[in-house]
């Protein structure tokens, strides 16, 4: 596939069937992930692959809502940057979600971005902490967010080229 068909083909996806990604597939979009650019190439992610069913049960809990197909997935990587290494590890962090997504579309496999970072659970805890806890991850890294992955159970629409709003481009 051409890049943009990837671009344009690539959509949120939060049903999956259930069917495995095979460990090459997940290597490869963890890889994507690992050669994203940086700031100053610092790298300051830690990617946490997850496969266990009843971990993802507990991450698709740790917010009030929409991460519920976090317990219905094949894996899921949390990504977290350290802070202490980088004030650019929010930048960073989504930059290496963001190539891991375009792989997963270009394997075939759905993805969903799950929003963690300012959001909190139905008691008012930080959804950072509890997937901070879940995962055993130490308080210097900070989350970006979560990648849902599985086998889509339906597709869905792709952009088209028509989908680009120019009007947000501003030439000076």
């Amino acid at each position: 596939m051409e890049l943009m068909d990837i671009i344009l083909k690539r959509r949120s996806i939060r049903k999956y069937t259930g069917e495995d990604i095979p460990e090459e597939t997940l290597h490869q979009i963890l890889r994507a992930g690992l050669l994203a650019p940086t700031s100053r190439n610092l790298r300051p992610w830690e990617f946490y692959a997850v496969r266990d069913k009843e971990t993802l049960r507990r991450l698709s809990a740790a917010k009030t809502a929409g991460g519920g197909m976090l317990a219905q997935c094949s894996a899921a990587i949390a990504v977290f940057g350290d802070s202490e290494k980088a004030d650019t590890w929010v930048e960073d962090c989504s930059i290496a979600m963001s190539f891991m997504m375009l792989m997963a579309e270009e394997k075939g496999v759905g993805s969903c971005w799950v929003q963690i970072h300012f959001r909190t659970d139905a008691s008012g805890k930080a959804a950072e902490e509890n997937v901070r806890e879940i995962l055993a991850v130490p308080s210097r890294f900070r989350i970006a967010g979560i990648l849902s992955l599985g086998i889509p159970a339906e597709e869905a629409k792709a952009h088209t080229l028509s989908d680009a709003d120019w009007g947000k481009v501003h030439r000076i």
